[in-house]
């Protein structure tokens, strides 16, 4: 599409020629990038998608835990784990429901982010008793507003829980 080729087979020499002469650099089959500099963040949105970077990736950039990961975490239709230039992609896998829902979710330098109080359901989505550091920064209204996407009574409770407890802390 890019060079209006109608020829798969053009395109394909095309690019190989491009990668050859250092002008494209080959991530993986199909996704390229102009230098080695590419963000990570897109990168992970758009091997598998629809996809959107979240759980504790977002939790630690966002100081709710206090753990360091080096791997990116990616909500996805599927499970793997994909390591590319070194880094360690981990993708988990959500219902088609919810990663089709776009609550709490936003477009950032063209990479597909969670917010935190998204993460943070994610994460109890996935685990049934997840430790959080630091709930302080959690904003509750918008925690109880995505948390009817989930239809989930076990996280009702577990949220209702973590609500209670900030409560009782401050």
């Amino acid at each position: 599409m890019l060079w209006g080729e109608p020829s798969s087979e053009a395109v394909r020499v095309r690019l190989n020629y491009y990668v050859k002469q250092g002008n494209l650099f080959r991530i993986r089959r199909g996704l390229y990038a102009k230098d080695k500099n590419y963000n990570k963040l897109e990168l992970a949105t758009r091997i598998f998608t629809p996809a959107y970077v979240s759980f504790e990736t977002i939790l630690s950039k966002e100081g709710v835990t206090f753990q360091f990961y080096s791997q990116i975490f990616v909500a996805s239709y599927l499970t793997r784990e994909i390591t590319i230039d070194d880094q360690l992609y981990s993708f988990r896998k959500i219902r088609n429901l919810l990663l089709m829902n776009s609550i709490g979710v936003e477009l950032k330098d063209e990479s597909s982010l969670a917010t935190k109080e998204r993460a943070l359901l994610d994460i109890l989505y996935l685990n049934t008793d997840y430790q959080f550091d630091n709930l302080d920064g959690v904003d509750w209204e918008k925690v109880f507003e995505i948390l009817s996407v989930y239809g989930n009574k076990r996280m009702d409770k577990k949220v209702k829980e973590l609500y209670q407890h900030v409560l009782a802390t401050r």
